[in-house]
């Protein structure tokens, strides 16, 4: 990876662990259903915008049904899920438990292939949870009312994550589809999808410029412009380092909550996100790769 990839990795990490700051900001006011409405409306239009200078196609009448899929267990289930752990937990416990994707990806896909999991990866599910153990245990956060519900919907949304990650891997209906078209449709899809959030959820306060600058923030720089940064990372150097930015976002979801949050980081946050860091790294068999060793990863 050479100095200009490892520069768009760490821009990315930082522009995912900054959705968590925004959500922050945005969904006691806004309300998940409205929130979340606004962010995948806001992709889906900016991601329109670029298609049609790239000329690129959806082709919805031939994957329709695979984009709804997507769009649903990828973008709008976890998306408002977070958004409504977003109005009790801090953008740290956050972006911690988002980073177990990985770990709930390998039991899901244990499950599917219906085979049992290796020696690593039993280690690395241990790590995993004891590291989400250990934060949401010391952390202050978890004697609010409401933490429980609150940290249940953010595991079960990385836990949505996980299911898409292993759909677009198996299913035959995700084969073939190009990645921007993933990106785009999956984001109408969602915008669809969303709809029914805004009766279950009504927005609860008025909306000021900031608050709206948070949800614009959401939808065109941390879906929009950081799927684009993604899968060009992806073609660019693999999906193997690509992946890294999974250990990189708890960093940069914790600065910036202690930054423009004012959270306070205590020892364990920083060692249940290590632990939980090492624990999905064993998960996904990443291997960390030093700058003067030779790279064989094919890209």
């Amino acid at each position: 990876m050479n100095t200009s990839n490892l520069l768009k990795l760490v821009f990315l990490a930082a522009i995912w662990g900054s959705s968590f700051l925004f959500m922050r900001i945005a969904a006691p006011v806004l309300g998940p259903g409205v929130l979340i409405e606004y962010r995948v409306t806001f992709a889906a239009i900016f991601l329109a915008v670029v298609g049609l200078v790239l000329r690129k196609r959806l082709d919805l009448g031939k994957h329709w049904r695979h984009y709804l899929i997507l769009g649903f267990f990828n973008s709008a289930l976890p998306f408002l899920l977070f958004a409504f752990a977003a109005k009790t937990l801090t953008a740290s416990v956050l972006s911690v438990l988002n980073a177990t994707a990985p770990i709930w990806g390998a039991i899901v896909g244990a499950v599917w292939h219906r085979h049992m999991v290796s020696r690593r990866v039993m280690l690395g599910l241990a790590l995993g949870t004891a590291g989400v153990a250990m934060l949401v245990g010391f952390d202050h956060v978890s004697s609010k009312e409401g933490a429980g519900l609150a940290i249940a919907a953010a595991t079960l949304a990385a836990f949505s994550y996980s299911i898409a990650t292993t759909y677009t891997k198996v299913a035959k209906s995700a084969q073939g589809v190009e990645p921007f078209a993933n990106a785009h449709g999956s984001m109408w899809a969602a915008a669809l999808l969303t709809i029914p959030a805004l009766a279950i959820f009504p927005q609860p306060g008025e909306p000021t410029v900031g608050i709206m600058g948070a949800a614009l923030a959401l939808g065109v720089l941390c879906s929009g412009i950081a799927y684009l940064l993604y899968f060009g990372l992806v073609r660019d150097v693999g999906a193997t380092s690509a992946l890294t930015v999974t250990f990189l976002n708890p960093l940069f979801g914790i600065l910036w909550g202690t930054l423009f949050l004012h959270e306070v980081v205590g020892w364990y946050t920083v060692a249940g996100a290590a632990i939980v860091i090492t624990g999905t790294m064993l998960v996904t068999g990443y291997k960390i790769k030093l700058p003067w060793m030779q790279n064989t990863e094919a890209a």
